[in-house]
């Protein structure tokens, strides 16, 4: 099958702030501004784009990683004081990562919130 998802919207209640959030915690470099649309890279064939529309959040994005880029970013989740935890349900325990099943098998993640109480999760398949 060669469908991909290409891009999504996320409705944040501010933009400035959510495309900051997103650069400095995830690395998604900022490309434009199109319109209501803050544009962020997240792969060279996906886009997430940040719009200010208004949101009590509850969305939950999945990024995918090497173990590498996962050890970097939960790094920084660390020094910006992030609560985070090893499930889904259990944000703010300060454990992980946790052992979770994703679209490519069992691996390790770490969930957290965004600005606007979205929640977020990083993983990798890596072994180790």
């Amino acid at each position: 099958m060669t469908i991909e998802l290409d891009h999504m919207i996320l409705a944040v209640n501010d933009r400035a702030k959510s495309v900051d959030f997103y650069g400095t915690i995830l690395r998604f470099p900022h490309e434009l501004d199109d319109g209501p649309f803050s544009v962020l890279r997240v792969t060279p064939g996906f886009t997430l784009l940040i719009a200010q529309w208004g949101t009590g959040g509850g969305t939950h994005l999945a990024f995918s990683m090497t173990k590498a880029e996962f050890d970097d970013t939960f790094q920084r989740v660390r020094d910006a004081a992030l609560p985070y935890g090893d499930r889904y349900d259990l944000v703010g325990n300060m454990k992980g990562p946790g052992d979770e099943r994703g679209a490519r098998g069992d691996g390790k993640s770490v969930y957290f919130f965004d600005p606007d109480k979205h929640l977020l999760e990083i993983r990798h398949y890596d072994a180790k």
